[in-house]
C-alpha cells in the first residue's frame, strides 16, 4: 500500500469500516512506514483529546446576534417588550414569542435589568404588605381631631336617629341571622297559611277571630258531653237496688247512697 493510499483509507480504518484484507495491509503500512505511523498516532490522539474535551456553549447572546442577522424579521422593538413583560411573568407567552422576547432582551442594554426590577418590585410590595408597621405618634389624635373636631371620643355622642338605628339592629340581628333564618322562613309560611285557609278575609285579624270561634265550640263541646253522662247516671240511680254507690246530684258532684234500695216507702214512691 502506498502512502497516499493510506492518507485516503485513514477515516474508513479508524471507523472499522475497511475490508479484512485492506485492513491488514493498512496496518502492515502502519508497522513498515515511520511517517505514516506518526500521522495514524496523532489522528488518534486528536480524536480522543476531543472525546474528553469539553464542547462550548454558545451564550444567548451570541444566538441572538446570530439570528438577527440571519432572521431580521423575528427581531422585536422595545415597545412590544414592555407589552408582553406582564405574559412573560405569568408565563402566557406563546413559544415563538418567548423566544422573541428573551433575544430582545439579551441584546438590549436598556430592557436586560427591566425584568428584575420588576421583581424585585412586586416581592417588595408583598414585604411591606406583610410586615406589621408601628402606628406613628399622634396618629389616632389627628385623626380624632380631623373627623370628630376633639381628641377625646367619649365626648362625641352620636345622634339621636343614629342610636336608635343601632338599638334596632341590635335586636333584628338574631331575627335575621344565618341561624334563624330557617325558622323565621317555616313562621312566615305558617302565618301565610292560616291567613289563606282559617281566616275569612285573608289578615291576622279575621284569623284570630276564627281561632276564638273555634275555641268557643270546642268549650261547648266539651260542657255538652259532661252534662249527657250526669242525667244518665240520674235515670240509672233512680232503679233502686244493685252495686251502684254514687248518683250525681244537682251540679253533677258525687254523694254516698246505701247499697240497699231504702226504705219500703221510699221504694214505694219511687215506683
Amino acid at each position: 500500500m502506498l502512502c497516499a493510499e493510506f492518507e485516503e483509507r485513514l477515516t474508513d480504518y479508524l471507523e472499522g469500516s475497511l475490508e479484512a484484507e485492506t485492513n491488514r495491509a493498512f496496518a502492515e503500512h502502519a508497522l513498515r512506514c515511520p511517517v505514516c505511523h506518526e500521522l495514524l498516532s496523532e489522528v488518534k490522539n486528536t480524536l480522543q483529546a476531543c472525546r474528553t474535551a469539553e464542547t462550548p456553549v454558545p451564550s444567548a447572546e451570541f444566538e441572538a446576534r446570530i439570528l438577527l442577522q440571519t432572521v431580521p424579521e423575528m427581531a422585536m422593538t422595545c415597545e412590544e417588550f414592555e407589552e408582553y413583560l406582564t405574559d412573560y411573568l405569568d408565563g402566557f407567552l406563546p413559544a415563538t414569542l418567548f423566544h422573541r422576547w428573551e433575544r430582545h432582551a439579551a441584546l438590549c442594554a436598556g430592557c436586560t435589568e427591566l425584568p428584575g426590577q420588576v421583581v424585585r418590585s412586586i416581592g417588595a410590595c408583598y414585604t411591606y404588605i406583610n410586615e406589621e408597621r408601628t402606628v406613628p405618634v399622634g396618629l389616632h389624635e389627628r385623626i380624632l381631631q380631623a373627623t370628630l373636631g376633639t381628641t377625646d371620643a367619649e365626648e362625641v355622642r352620636a345622634p339621636l336617629a343614629a342610636r336608635i338605628a343601632a338599638r334596632l339592629r341590635l335586636w333584628l340581628d338574631p331575627i335575621v341571622s344565618p341561624q334563624l333564618a330557617t325558622v323565621a322562613t317555616m313562621l312566615l309560611v305558617c302565618v301565610m297559611v292560616l291567613t289563606s285557609t282559617v281566616s275569612a278575609d285573608g289578615s291576622i285579624s279575621g284569623m284570630y277571630r276564627a281561632g276564638m270561634q273555634l275555641a268557643g265550640r270546642a268549650y261547648h263541646g266539651s260542657t255538652d258531653s259532661k252534662a249527657k253522662p250526669a242525667a244518665d247516671s240520674d235515670k240509672f240511680n233512680s232503679v233502686g237496688g244493685g252495686e251502684i254507690t254514687t248518683g250525681f246530684i244537682g251540679n253533677g258532684s258525687a254523694k254516698d247512697s246505701p247499697k240497699s234500695g231504702g226504705t219500703p216507702e221510699q221504694q214505694k214512691e219511687r215506683k
